[in-house]
C-alpha cells in the first residue's frame, strides 16, 4: 500500500484546470521529486493533499485512508508534515521557542495542555533536532536574526518536530547559496537513510538529479513523465515542456 495517493485528483480555479485527473503514489521511504515549469501546479498539488485548498475531484489518500476534504491540522495530526516557499517563523521568537510552538500547532491548544507534563521531552527533542541541523549554538537567538539560510534550516526543524510520516518540501534549497544547499540534501538524505519519506518541489535540477530516486513532472497541471533521474533526463517531452519546441 502506498503511503500517499492521489487518484484523478482535479482542481479548478474558475475556468482554469489546475490539475488534471492526477494520480500519484509515494511509497514508504522513497525521496520523489514533483518538478515542472512555473504554473504546471506542483504547490496546488501539495496545497490539495494538505487540504488548504479543497479538490475539485478525485480522492487523496494516507495509508489507505481518504483524507479528501479532512481539514489541515487533522491531516498534520494523522502524520503530514510540510514547508512552505514562504518560510512560516515567529520571527520575535526565540530559535528554540519555535521549534517547541511547532508542536503545539500540531496538537492543538486543548491537547497541548493535556499533554504539557511533556514539556521537557518536547525539550529534548527540539535540541536534539537543533543538533542534528547544527544550529543548537542558535536556540536562544530570535529567528529574524538568523540568516536565511538558518531560517530554512528552522523552518525545516519545526516540521520534524511531531515526527510526520511523510514530509512535502516545496523548493527547499531556492534562494540559498551553495553550501548550505549542500548541508540541506545532505539532511534530508541522511533522515531518509533512516526511513523518512519525503516528496520534494524543486527547481534545482542539481538538487533532483543528485537527491531523488523518482520523479514526478508537471505541466498545465497533467502528469507529462515519470520516472528515474536519467530517464526523466533524456525524456524528450520534458525538455520541451521546459525549453519550448524548436520551429
Amino acid at each position: 500500500m502506498p503511503l500517499l495517493e492521489t487518484k484523478k485528483l482535479v482542481k479548478n480555479f474558475f475556468k482554469l484546470c489546475a490539475l488534471n485527473r492526477l494520480d500519484f503514489q509515494v511509497e514508504k521511504g522513497e525521496i520523489v521529486a514533483i518538478i515542472g515549469p512555473n504554473g504546471s501546479g506542483k504547490t496546488t498539488f501539495f496545497n490539495c493533499i494538505t487540504h488548504i485548498y479543497g479538490p475539485s475531484g478525485g480522492q487523496v489518500l494516507f495509508k489507505g485512508q481518504n483524507i479528501t476534504g479532512s481539514k489541515t491540522e487533522k491531516i498534520s495530526r494523522l502524520g503530514i508534515g510540510r514547508t512552505f516557499q514562504l518560510i512560516q517563523l515567529f520571527l520575535e521568537m526565540t530559535v528554540l521557542q519555535n521549534m517547541l510552538l511547532a508542536v503545539q500547532e500540531h496538537r492543538g491548544n486543548i491537547l497541548s495542555r493535556l499533554f504539557q507534563r511533556d514539556e521537557r521531552a518536547e525539550q529534548k527533542r527540539a535540541l536534539e533536532i537543533l543538533e542534528f541541523l547544527n544550529i543548537a549554538h542558535l536556540k536562544d537567538e530570535l529567528a529574524s536574526n538568523l540568516s536565511y539560510g538558518q531560517q530554512k534550516l528552522l523552518d525545516f526543524g519545526m516540521v520534524l518536530m511531531p515526527s510526520p510520516e511523510l514530509i512535502l518540501l516545496d523548493e527547499p534549497t531556492s534562494g540559498v547559496e551553495v553550501e548550505m544547499r549542500q548541508k540541506i540534501m545532505d539532511y534530508v538524505h541522511k533522515l531518509n537513510q533512516q526511513g523518512q519519506t519525503f516528496v520534494v518541489i524543486e527547481h534545482n535540477m542539481d538538487v533532483v538529479m543528485n537527491l531523488c530516486e523518482r520523479i514526478i513532472v508537471l505541466d498545465y497541471g497533467e502528469k507529462i513523465a515519470e520516472g528515474t533521474p536519467a530517464e526523466i533526463q533524456n525524456n524528450q517531452r520534458v525538455i520541451e515542456a521546459y525549453f519550448g519546441v524548436e520551429e
